[in-house]
Formats: structure tokens, C-alpha cells, sequence
């Protein structure tokens, strides 16, 4: 190749080099999308979890809401009141104080106090067995499975099975709503953290049909009810429902309770 040859095409290499570089520089300032400082402040004080607890799709999308004021500052649950004063700071508003909830398994049902009507083999999945005969192989149609869906829906380690009954760890639960959404029984709630007492069974069927089932349900003997100075407590559809906010964790209730399922959790 002549040596014009070779200027020609270094010439030309260069030239579309250049040009394409100065498209590239307007296409990023014409197209460039603003980034509210506010929304990346937020962010970075999230917990980085994006378990989705607080109903957005991960910490982006709840750093966006806050920052637009579509959502509350204390809406994390995961990153609670410290993380919820952090973003009350940076939004320039009073920071809100939020209750403390926990994860808690409405079930006592576990290995040798609940009737087996048959036994289940198949895929080790909560969702599938409820899908079986019976809503599953427990007697009882509205216990605890056990085949741990709220544990792999738990991506803080703060439930595990066992003997046959999930039970959460209070001071692992983020209170993110995963495993209650995860449960196809529905018996996973979210209660406030400073409460002792919780009533482990979720069985609506009348006394004598829980003995024939389980040993360790509600009978709806009132005998909680009666106990309570507070009016704290009351079967209502013939299970024992507590009222967490005139509760005083006094345990009269679990002291009387003849089937041991009103329990006090550490």
C-alpha cells in the first residue's frame, strides 16, 4: 500500500473515531437521566437486602417512593427505627418511631402431639402437600406442615423446623412478611415484638373436635378469658386471640391455660 494510501485510512479511522465520540458525548448529555440525590442518599442507608418487606420491589424502589413521598420514611422494616431516622434526616422531616414486630407460627402441633392420617411422600414443599388429600397428612387441616417453604422464603436464618412445627428466632426475624406470604396455611403473623405471650395454635374447630386431632390445640375453654385482669384475651371463633394492646405480660392467662399452648417466648 502507497503511503497516501495509508494517510488516507488513518485519516479516515480517525475522522469516524472523532465523530463517533462526539455523538457519544451528545447522546449521554441529550439522554442522560437525572439522578435525585436524594433517592441515592436513601439508598445508601437502606439495608441493601431487597427482601421486599416493604412492599416495593427491593431498596431501590422504596428509596424512589420515599424520595417522591409516596411512602413513609419508617417503611423498611428490615432497617427499622435507626434506618428510619437516618432518611427522616436526609428528607428533612421528623423522624417516626415504629413499633418492633416478629415473625410468630400459630401452631404446636408438632411429631407426637398431632394425628397423622397418612403419610405424605413426595416433593419436601409446603405449597404441594396443602395441595394433597386432607390439605395435607396432619389431622389437623389447620397446622403447621412443616416442610419448610417459610424457611427457604427466610433469607435472614431466622426459622427453621422443628420437630415437625416451623419456629422463628425473635431476635433474627426482620419482621420482612416473607414467610407469612410464603405460608399456604396462613398461619404466620407478624406481632409486636415486646409482647411474652402468644397463643400457638390457629385451630377455629370446637373443643372436642381439636382433642380427636391434637393434643396440644385450643379447646376454647374460656379459662384464659377468665383469668385476665386486663380483658386482654377472648376465644373468638373458638380459638384464644390475644389483644397486644392491652396486654400487659402479666401470664395469668398461660398459667391457667389447661392445654399448654399459651406460651412465653424468650
Amino acid at each position: 500500500m502507497s503511503l497516501s494510501g495509508i494517510l488516507i485510512a488513518t485519516a479516515i479511522v480517525g475522522g469516524t473515531g472523532i465523530f463517533i465520540g462526539f455523538f457519544l458525548g451528545f447522546a449521554g448529555k441529550k439522554f442522560a437521566v437525572e439522578v435525585d440525590e436524594k433517592e441515592e442518599a436513601i439508598l445508601a442507608v437502606l439495608p441493601g437486602n431487597n427482601c421486599g418487606g416493604c412492599g416495593y420491589p427491593g431498596c431501590s424502589g422504596l428509596a424512589a417512593a420515599i424520595a417522591k413521598g409516596e411512602a413513609p420514611v419508617n417503611q423498611c422494616p428490615v432497617g427499622g427505627n435507626p434506618v428510619g431516622a437516618k432518611i427522616a434526616e436526609i428528607m428533612g422531616v421528623e423522624a417516626i418511631e415504629t413499633e418492633r414486630k416478629v415473625a410468630f407460627v400459630r401452631c404446636s402441633g408438632s411429631h407426637g402431639t398431632a394425628k397423622e392420617l397418612y403419610e405424605y411422600t413426595g416433593v419436601d414443599s409446603c405449597k404441594m402437600v396443602a395441595a394433597m388429600q386432607n390439605g395435607g397428612p396432619w389431622a389437623c387441616k389447620s397446622g403447621c406442615l412443616g416442610y419448610g417453604d417459610c424457611v427457604s422464603a427466610c433469607q435472614f436464618g431466622a426459622i427453621q423446623v422443628i420437630n415437625g412445627v416451623s419456629v422463628v428466632s425473635k431476635e433474627l426475624c426482620q419482621a420482612c412478611g416473607k414467610c407469612v406470604a410464603a405460608c399456604p396455611k396462613g398461619i404466620i403473623e407478624l406481632i409486636p415484638y415486646k409482647n411474652k405471650y402468644r397463643v400457638a395454635c390457629s385451630s377455629t374447630d370446637k373443643g372436642k373436635a381439636v382433642m380427636q386431632v391434637c393434643q396440644a390445640g385450643c379447646i376454647g375453654c374460656k379459662l384464659c378469658e377468665k383469668e385476665c385482669k386486663f380483658d386482654a384475651i377472648h376465644v373468638i371463633n373458638n380459638v384464644a386471640v390475644i389483644d397486644y394492646d392491652k396486654c400487659k405480660n402479666c401470664g395469668a392467662c398461660a398459667r391457667k391455660c389447661p392445654r399448654g399452648i399459651i406460651r412465653q417466648l424468650p
